[in-house]
């Protein structure tokens, strides 16, 4: 095992069970504001973590703009005392009344939502004018993955002028998060950010042209954070996400990025079923089940492990070495996907120098708060 995984009592650690290593997560932190080079247009997404402390580190480090996808995580930031949040979200249903009652709750907080359609928008503006309050709003645009927003042509300045004309809202700015730019070749992912910013930059001057603000510009992905924050504008803010902790899949999508996993899941083998078989009690309520099963995980001291089956509360894997391991045997997995992973454990064990420090709530995990 790497030293930097070092645990030195495993003993009263109950698996599976989330491990962020604390001297990792530091690092990674500090490299991606070196990334970037100023905190002011920086705004990474803490829907990786959902954690309190981990905003409270950034807070410290002079990370003051911050990113969220639910109505807990925006809590917990305003909780924190981040008074700048983008929820990127659009807000349908009771979310509105939700968003209603977050305004009435922070009024010294910043807080921006997205909107891609007028009928939102229309509701939203309504709910906000009945209420006495205002909500900044940002311009959703599809920068082609083709799951929410407008393409930046000439539909996206109308309703951007709706935003603006519309009581109890202010247009505070365009949304581009381009997630579908995770080309492995670093050349080729700076020509699609390019290619992105290009039209997104040219509806922005639309819009100054016809007398209407754009104060930010939020844009970019764990993999495309470093190129937009490239590019000489003062009103990009860039939203890493999962670089914070990293994981498997990050690391081998975005090379070129130079974080280390931060947070593993301890896990320990319940079984030998046969003479290549381990069964681990890693099941998919542990560590997130999206990838595919034989990439759902990797295990740095048991490198030639290959999953083979995952039920809810087991993971087998066949690996040549089974006949080392006994039941009770500890492995650390690093997951492919760390963000669905953290939203799995309700606390997570802090390791630092060896040692158990601390234990940390997911707080943002669940749907509701008190919102």
């Amino acid at each position: 095992m790497d030293a930097c995984y070092q645990i030195d009592d495993t003993s009263q650690i109950i698996s599976p069970g989330m491990i962020i290593f604390k001297e990792l997560l530091e690092d990674n932190l500090r490299k991606m504001i070196e990334i970037v080079g100023d905190t002011s247009r920086l705004r990474p997404h803490c829907k990786t973590h959902k954690m309190r402390e981990v905003i409270e580190l950034e807070l410290s480090l002079g990370i003051e703009k911050h990113k969220a996808a639910t109505f807990p995580e925006a809590e917990m930031l305003a909780e924190v005392g981040v008074k700048d949040i983008c929820l990127a979200y659009n807000m349908v249903g009771p979310n509105i009344a939700r968003a209603v009652e977050f305004r009435k709750r922070w009024p010294t907080v910043s807080i921006q939502v997205t909107a891609d359609h007028p009928l939102p928008i229309e509701q939203l503006g309504e709910a906000m004018s009945a209420a006495g309050v205002e909500i900044e709003v940002l311009l959703d645009l599809n920068t082609g993955q083709n799951r929410t927003g407008l393409q930046p042509e000439e539909a996206a300045v109308e309703l951007y002028q709706m935003i603006a004309n519309t009581p109890g809202l202010i247009a505070a700015g365009l949304h581009v998060y381009d997630g579908q730019n995770h080309q492995i070749d670093f050349q080729e992912r700076e020509a699609a950010v390019r290619a992105v910013w290009e039209n997104v930059s040219r509806l922005r001057d639309q819009l100054i042209t016809e007398g209407l603000s754009v104060p930010r510009i939020v844009a970019g992905a764990t993999g495309s954070f470093p190129i937009f924050a490239g590019f000489d504008d003062p009103d990009i803010e860039v939203c890493p996400g999962t670089c914070v902790l990293h994981d498997v899949g990050y690391g081998e999508l975005f090379p070129d990025l130079n974080f280390t996993p931060a947070a593993l899941v301890l896990t320990r083998v319940i079984s030998r079923p046969d003479a290549n078989r381990i069964t681990l009690d890693l099941g998919y309520k542990a560590i997130a089940s999206d990838p595919a099963m034989e990439n759902r995980c990797s295990f740095p001291d048991l490198p030639d492990a290959k999953a083979v089956l995952q039920n809810e509360e087991h993971l087998v894997v066949m690996t040549q070495r089974a006949s080392e391991f006994q039941p009770g045997d500890e492995l650390l997995a690093i997951p492919r996907h760390v963000c669905p992973t953290s939203a799995l454990h309700k606390s997570v064990t802090i390791v630092s120098d060896g040692r158990v420090v601390d234990h940390w709530n997911v707080a943002a995990r669940d749907r509701f708060i008190s919102i």
